[in-house]
């Protein structure tokens, strides 16, 4: 038995439902196989059978009986000469020798359908065959059946009709093709075989849009193909070119530029079949837009607009400049930020789909806003008159140059040069700044830059004598100072003030002598003004001395002085007892003192008078014991530089000899008062503290009291800056030998805030408020407890917003802190 036999027998088996009947004396009885026109059944071996006997009979039709007998040994047997698709009753019947039957069975069984024909059997795609057949009564389904010449390829596809296909072939391939109908799970024999051979495959089309009017198609060559056609037609038009090639390149030229084409492909055998077809689709690349115009973005940022007419079929542009920036956008324009100022370069645009980029534009020119120019400065080459000059920028057509005081007023000129000239008032902080201009606009921001003038000279200058050889100078408070040195041409120019506060006091100057005393402005940005005049103060005369006591008679005394002073001094003789007292005036070296009661004890005294003061008395000359110590010595500091002492009476002393010393200087002051205006203290230095109490006679006694403290000083160089995190910060420098606590108060017109800073710091941190406010600084030293020691002179400051170059305002004013 071949092959095919076989798997034809394994099939029937598997689709043939087996029916047993059980029968008299246990015979059973079963179909084998049942085809159109023909039935095998088997059946078991009953003891004593001699023969068996198969009657099969139509049911439900007339027609013709069918016998067929078999020998005892058989078990298996056939009947042929069957009608198809026809319902029959088997019969089977086991026989002994004498022709008795010992036992017998039925079953019934339907016949298969007849065999169907083809028709017609071809291929549409390469992977089928479609055949047409001839239907046959009774058949509910059919098996079509391939198989490959080789014999390696076999399936069976279930159809309910005809036609049918049979799918998963390979292309240009030969198969033999059967057709069998079924019913009841019955099958009918295999009709006829015919062949038949499946179409070649359709060309993998790949494709590509160099241009924006061509289209390219390549294909890797299809085997057993002879020539093949390419059909494009575009989307949404009736459109339709056709080619036919052996090649496997075609190209479609003269195309509209960004549209969708859809190109189909086939492959022809030598038999003249078509094979698959496969359809691909392609966007021409699309046409080059046009630039319409290039303009400069507003905002805080430089940038450029670029706007072009859109083209059919681009998905998106690409603006380019001539430096090598660009932008992309779906629409008709798109920014390209930041850009740089100062810049001459032209752009393009091109377009892009699928298919890749169109031509560039035509370039189209622009210029950026200028740039603000680095380098900026203020010359003042006379008082008053000032200029601001800047370095020259290219592409600028105008500067606009602003100018603002610290006060708020503005000034501002447009120019097409490089300087601006402005008043500027002494003692004023200016905040200069140039936009350059030109056809793009404005540069976005400038650099800023501080001018500070000269401090003013003060005014109301004032001057007094509050002692015999001290000189009190008060003048009131001028813009730009933030401190005053206080001189004296005849001593030699010594500073004798180096202070914020606006008063001095001029100590251990020159009996009867004229003082040209002169107070200088000061700032750390630009000097001293040295224009400032002087005034002449004279000091009281010197103190006269008494040389000789001399008795004229028994109530008149001759007192002989010397004369130190000039011509126009009087002198004035006084001769003081326990209750009483005498004087004689005298413009000369003498003068007699009359009516004195004998037997007390006077002291002798003169003073210089002038119309600048009174000179200290000099010495007496009469004995006596040496006068006590005050009990009690008190410093009180009036201001950072000046301290007032006052004492207790010491008993037989007449006048008082007080010094300061220290490691850093002295003072001292001799009176006959039990208090004492000094100056030239130093802040924040410790002073050992001495007094002499001087008698009548010349006796002196020299006291030591507990030492004395200077106040703290006040910071100087106080500034104010922005820093790059937001923050302020507030730097001084400390004087003096003694270490505090520094607080910090910082006072705006929308906020205050307060900092500590520790012993040794020198700057102080704190939020940043709002910008473009100004601050009143004051920074003051305080003590253990956190009390203020000394109070401190208040400055005020303005804190620039963010893209201005911070600037420091100079104190206008004054104020302590409380």
């Amino acid at each position: 038995m071949g092959t095919m036999q076989l798997k034809m027998l394994k099939l029937l088996l598997l689709l043939t439902i087996t029916e047993i009947c059980t029968a008299q004396n246990d015979i059973t009885l079963s179909v084998f196989t049942v085809t159109s026109k023909s039935l095998a059944v088997q059946w078991s071996f009953p003891a004593g059978a001699n023969s068996y006997k198969i009657t099969v009979i139509p049911k439900n039709s007339p027609g013709q009986l069918v016998f067929a007998q078999f020998s005892g040994n058989t078990v298996l047997g056939s009947v042929n000469s069957m009608s198809p698709n026809t319902v029959y009753t088997v019969m089977l019947e086991a026989m002994d020798n004498d022709g008795n039957v010992l036992s017998s069975a039925d079953i019934e069984v339907t016949t298969a359908p007849e065999v169907p024909s083809i028709e017609e059997a071809y291929s549409k795609k390469s992977d089928s065959i479609t055949v047409e057949f001839t239907e046959v009564a009774g058949a509910t389904n059919y098996l079509l059946r391939a198989e490959s010449r080789s014999g390696d390829f076999f399936s069976e596809t279930n159809v309910s009709s005809s036609p049918g296909t049979i799918r998963q072939l390979q292309p240009y391939t030969d198969y033999i093709l059967r057709v069998i109908s079924v019913n009841s799970g019955r099958r009918s024999q295999p009709s006829l075989a015919t062949e038949n051979r499946t179409v070649v495959m359709a060309p993998e089309l790949e494709t590509d849009a160099p241009t924006n009017n061509t289209i390219n198609v390549t294909w890797p060559r299809v085997e057993h193909a002879v020539f093949y056609t390419l059909c494009l037609f575009q989307q949404g038009s009736s459109t339709r070119l056709k080619r036919n090639t052996t090649d496997t390149m075609v190209v479609f030229d003269n195309l509209t530029p960004g549209t969708l084409y859809c190109i189909k492909g086939t492959a022809w055998d030598a038999e003249g079949r078509t094979g698959d077809d496969l359809t691909v689709c392609q966007i021409t690349r699309p046409s080059t837009p046009d630039v319409t115009h290039v303009q400069m973005t507003q905002g805080r940022s430089l940038g450029i607009a670029v706007y072009w007419l859109s083209v059919q079929g681009a998905r998106i542009y690409v603006a380019l400049t001539s430096n090598g920036k660009n932008c992309s956008s779906q629409s008709n324009h798109c920014f390209i930020i930041p850009a740089e100022c100062g810049q001459n370069r032209s752009v393009t645009v091109v377009a892009y789909n699928d298919a890749g980029p169109s031509s560039p534009s035509q370039p189209v020119t622009y210029i950026t806003y200028p740039c603000p120019p680095e380098n900026i400065w203020v010359e003042e080459p006379t008082a008053g008159n000032c200029s601001v000059m800047w370095d020259s920028v290219p592409l600028v057509e105008h500067y606009i140059t602003y100018i603002k005081r610290d006060d708020g007023a503005e000034h501002s000129c447009n120019t097409t040069e490089t300087t601006c000239q402005f008043f500027c008032m002494c003692g004023y902080t200016y905040l200069t700044s140039v936009f350059p201009h030109n056809q793009a606009g404005s540069s976005l921001f400038a650099h800023v830059r501080n001018y500070t003038t000269i401090p003013c000279c003060p005014h109301d200058v004032t001057i007094k004598l509050v002692s015999t050889e001290t000189l009190e100078i008060m003048w009131s408070p001028v813009k730009g100072s933030e401190l005053y040195k206080t001189t004296a041409a005849e001593t030699h120019e010594v500073i004798h003030c180096n202070d914020t506060s606006p008063v001095c006091a001029l100590s251990d100057l020159k009996c009867n002598t004229g003082y040209a005393v002169t107070v200088t402005s000061c700032c750390e940005l630009r000097g001293c003004n040295t224009t400032c005049k002087a005034q002449i103060h004279e000091t009281a005369p010197c103190t006269p001395e008494i040389m000789s006591l001399a008795q004229v008679n028994n109530s008149t005394y001759k007192v002989l002085i010397t004369n130190p002073n000039t011509g126009d001094t009087n002198y004035t003789v006084t001769a003081t007892g326990r209750y009483d007292r005498h004087t004689c005036h005298s413009t000369n070296d003498y003068c007699e003192l009359t009516q004195l009661p004998c037997g007390k004890t006077y002291e002798v005294t003169v003073v210089a008078t002038s119309a600048a003061g009174k000179s200290l008395p000099g010495f007496s000359k009469i004995l006596e014991t040496g006068p006590c110590c005050p009990m009690y010595v008190n410093v009180t500091q009036v201001t950072q530089a000046m301290t007032n002492v006052t004492w207790s009476a010491g008993h037989g002393a007449r006048s008082y000899v007080v010094a300061l010393t220290s490691l850093r200087g002295h003072a001292s002051c001799h009176t006959l008062d039990t208090h004492c205006l000094m100056g030239c203290i130093t802040c924040g230095t410790n002073y050992s503290v001495y007094l002499e109490a001087i008698s009548s006679s010349g006796h002196k006694s020299e006291c030591l009291y507990k030492g004395f403290s200077s106040s703290a000083c006040c910071p100087t160089g106080v500034k104010l800056y922005r820093r790059s995190n937001n923050t302020l910060r507030v730097y001084w420098r400390s004087l003096g030998t003694q270490v505090y606590n520094h607080t910090v108060q910082l006072s705006g017109t929308r906020a205050n805030n307060t900092c500590t800073a520790a012993a040794g710091s020198m700057y102080c941190d704190m939020e940043e408020g709002p910008c473009g406010d100004v601050y009143t600084v004051v920074v003051a030293p305080v003590g253990h407890d956190g009390t203020i020691v000394v109070f401190c002179q208040a400055r005020w400051y303005s804190v620039p917003c963010p893209g201005s170059n911070a600037g420091m305002m100079i104190s206008h004013g004054k104020r302590r802190m409380n």
